[in-house]
């Protein structure tokens, strides 16, 4: 007895599914605890003796056939599928990658990192302090007391009589020296603050370092030897320096340092007033009495110290003529500078 169905038209009805819900439901209308082919299994009982080996073994080939054949198509089906997702999600390693602005130190801090290494490898060592700060240190001990004239340009922003924010990094020195004994070789960098109302050359708030060197027979040649170094590592090997006689309250003698114009070479133009020279920083042999106030001996000990603004080394190094360009936070202006000292 044969089996009451076509299998070529299974086959065919199975190969025409074009999606894994309808291959599923060919295999119910066939396979399912109601499909045909259960059906046929079903039937086995009724058949006679003799002819129910024969049509048990006909429908089961029918199943197996079945079986496979959907196998297949859920295996093509699903080939298919993949590929076609592969295809959508496909990223093509050959493009360029987006381009993504890179994060980079300020120019303020690169240049800053610059001249630390610069005395670092001179020998010096960093020392830093408090920025609100005690007017005995930031003054009275540097010599500069209330009633001194050079107090008026430094006086600045006040907590109270006897707090105030430092304007410069000086009274580092102080605290310094009052806990070591010389020699001492000492860097120190920071923020400082003064009453300066802004424009192209001054700030309210600045950066700043300063140096001090302790020894016996510490002479204005030492000064003169280590500043030759650093003008010439910061700004150029063939920079040169001199240094004028000036006044500063903490020192004696005291000397502003100018290098010479890096435009002009020291010929002389606009840039440099026609001088060929641009003032950089003071300078000096540290006075007998911030010796004494610290408890050094003056005959005994002797000492130049130095400071710089790092604003002003910026706008000399990148011809910049408006310090507050610096702060304007101008992407423009900054992203010339990524990268520039890392």
């Amino acid at each position: 007895m044969e089996p009451a169905i076509d299998l070529q038209s299974v086959l065919k009805e199975i190969d025409e599914a074009s999606d894994l819900v309808t291959l599923q439901n060919v295999k119910a209308k066939y396979l399912g605890k109601q499909g045909v082919v259960t059906g046929l299994f079903k039937k086995i009982s009724s058949i006679p003796q003799g002819e129910r080996k024969a049509f048990g073994q006909m429908v089961n080939n029918l199943k197996k056939q079945i079986e496979l054949k959907i196998s297949e198509k859920r295996a093509e089906i699903e080939k298919k599928m993949r590929e076609e997702k592969e295809r959508k999600d496909r990223f093509d390693i050959t493009l360029p990658g987006a381009i993504r602005d890179s994060g980079t130190y300020h120019i303020i801090t690169q240049v800053m990192e610059e001249v630390q290494e610069i005395w670092l490898s001179m020998g010096f060592e960093i020392a830093t302090g408090p920025e609100v700060e005690d007017v005995y240190y930031n003054f009275e001990a540097l010599n500069t007391p209330e009633w001194h004239p050079a107090r008026d340009m430094h006086d600045t922003f006040y907590f109270n009589r006897n707090r105030l924010l430092r304007t410069h990094t000086s009274p580092i020195q102080i605290r310094v020296m009052e806990n070591r004994k010389p020699p001492l070789a000492i860097f120190a960098p920071g923020k400082c603050y003064r009453k300066d109302t802004p424009d192209t050359t001054h700030l309210p708030m600045f950066h700043q370092f300063e140096v001090l060197y302790v020894d016996r027979h510490v002479s204005v040649a030492h000064l003169k030897g280590v500043l030759e170094t650093f003008v010439k590592r910061i700004f150029g090997k063939d920079r040169r320096i001199r240094l004028r006689p000036s006044f500063f309250p903490f020192t004696e003698p005291s000397f502003e340092v100018d290098v010479s114009c890096g435009i002009c070479g020291g010929v002389g133009c606009r840039s440099c007033g026609g001088t060929g020279w641009l003032e950089i920083l003071g300078s000096g042999m540290v006075h007998p009495n911030v010796f004494r106030n610290v408890g050094y001996d003056p005959e005994e000990w002797s000492g130049f110290a130095l400071g710089m603004g790092v604003e002003r080394i910026v706008m000399l190094k990148y011809d910049i003529e408006d310090i507050r360009d610096l702060l304007r936070n101008d992407r423009r202006f900054l992203k010339k500078f990524t990268g520039v000292n890392i």
